[in-house]
């Protein structure tokens, strides 16, 4: 990278009260530049709109201020372009800047500070920074969601097995199935959406902890960049880190969801099962066995949850003993909300690729229905309907039926009406519709049921629900 200063010209810009250099180690212990320099452009925004602000109010002049911003610009153009030099010395994206603004235009560039802390500074950064990427993530699960709904609507009448504890429960409709997870999937949209909400208040003009005795104008600052209010109380501003630790928790859900989903794909795609086939771009190969196709990115995906937890666990392990307000430990907030961002939006974008190319596999669903009886509970639902049966001795009846099903190696659609009589005397030959696997599932029409007609008109809400304007 282009070096912009030599280290060796680079001092602590807090340095004036020491009389002694800091040691080499805890330079580079104390120093988050190497993470935090992801918040280069919300640090640069921030600091326009302050600078701005100081200029409205006569705190600095307008030539001051035009300067800054020149500087300002020039520095997001190095550092996009991979031209600036990170100073390990100058500690954080903060101080980097500045000192870099003071080389470049000079000591106008010291006064960018005035009536700011680095306390209000990187709340404020942080604020701006995980905003953006909740827009992003929400809009990575809409999509998710859009592929689930689309291909909820192919399958909409494609019957598989519905299950409990993994063993065949009652017919139900592949499309039925997805649209489960669309509504997992709002539920954790609404969850960001509050949270981006709760953090939309402005930190900056907080300073250090106490406020500012200079004659700022904070709501000029929070409506240029785009937030509802500046925070009511200053030592609250520069110590919250609930809005992290509330993204980490929203976070933590999505991840279960989608492990939940990933696991059912990665059965569905077993040998055993063979419901579906994952397209070829989001599975791997064997280095042994040719003959392989893994379900790598699904089991990914179930994996990393618990990455998730445990940054969740650490920033609230960071916090949990803090007194009022800013303390070092802060700076450890960042590494794991930066690594939650990045693996939520990561498992998203993957989800999304594999359920918009996966295919059904029709006949192994419903040749998986011909085991486990999944007709049983209409059975005994018929009982009490239409024979007057109270539905425990209709309970025990029916589970006589499956044992006669048993015994005779078939599927409760294979007996006569002879065999079922031997059970149930006054059983009628309608019972004989009843056990047959697709209208047990045509008459699941209650709200919320697994009926085709069902599907159909779940798909059409949650099209108007998720699928048009941000929830946020």
């Amino acid at each position: 990278m282009k070096k912009n200063s030599s280290e060796k010209n680079v001092s602590n810009i807090w340095g004036g009260r020491f009389s002694s250099a800091t040691d080499k180690i805890m330079e580079e212990f104390n120093s988050s530049i190497m993470f935090d320099q992801i918040l280069y452009v919300e640090d640069i925004d921030g600091s326009l709109a302050h600078s701005e602000m100081l200029s409205r109010q006569n705190i600095i002049s307008k030539q001051d201020f035009e300067l800054i911003k020149s500087g300002l610009n020039q520095i997001r153009t190095e550092i996009s372009n991979n031209q600036f030099n990170f100073s390990l010395k100058l500690e954080d994206i903060h101080m980097n800047i500045e000192n870099r603004l003071v080389e470049i235009i000079g000591e106008p560039g010291k006064k960018l500070h005035t009536a700011r802390s680095r306390n209000d500074q990187v709340a404020t950064d942080i604020k701006l920074w995980l905003r953006r990427k909740i827009d992003e993530i929400d809009l990575d699960l809409k999509n998710l969601q859009k592929s689930l709904i689309e291909k909820a609507e192919i399958y909409y009448d494609l019957l598989m097995p519905g299950y409990t504890h993994l063993q065949v429960a009652q017919p139900i409709t592949f499309g039925h199935h997805l649209l489960a997870y669309v509504e997992m999937l709002g539920r954790d949209r609404g969850r960001l959406a509050d949270c981006r909400k709760r953090l939309n208040e402005l930190p900056l003009g907080s300073a250090a902890l106490a406020g500012t005795s200079y004659p700022i104008d904070r709501d000029f600052v929070s409506t240029t960049l785009n937030f509802d209010k500046p925070t009511d109380n200053s030592m609250d501003a520069v110590s919250d880190r609930d809005f992290a630790v509330e993204f980490m928790s929203a976070s933590s859900l999505i991840a279960i969801h989608l492990s939940r989903l990933a696991e059912e794909l990665v059965i569905w795609s077993s040998d055993r099962f063979n419901f579906i086939k994952l397209p070829e771009s989001f599975t791997t190969g064997s280095s042994i066995m040719p003959q392989k196709r893994n379900p790598d990115a699904a089991e990914l995906i179930r994996a990393k949850p618990g990455r998730i937890f445990g940054n969740l666990f650490n920033l609230m392990t960071v916090l949990k003993g803090l007194p009022m307000t800013y303390g070092k430990d802060m700076q450890e907030d960042k590494e794991p909300l930066f690594d939650t961002v990045k693996t939520i939006k990561y498992c998203v974008i993957v989800m999304e690729g594999m359920i918009s190319k996966l295919e059904a596999v029709p006949d192994k669903m419903m040749e998986a229905l011909q085991k486990g009886f999944p007709t049983a509970t209409d059975f005994a639902d018929y009982l009490v309907t239409n024979l007057d049966i109270p539905f425990r001795d209709a309970h025990h009846f029916t589970g006589k039926v499956v044992l006669l099903a048993e015994s005779k190696k078939c599927s409760l659609e294979q007996l006569t009406l002879d065999e079922i009589r031997s059970v149930v005397p006054n059983a009628d030959t309608n019972i004989l519709k009843i056990l047959k696997i697709k209208n047990s599932v045509s008459t699941r029409t209650s709200y919320g049921g697994t009926a085709p007609k069902n599907v159909i008109e779940a798909v059409k809400r949650a099209k108007l629900k998720y699928l048009g304007n941000s929830i946020i």
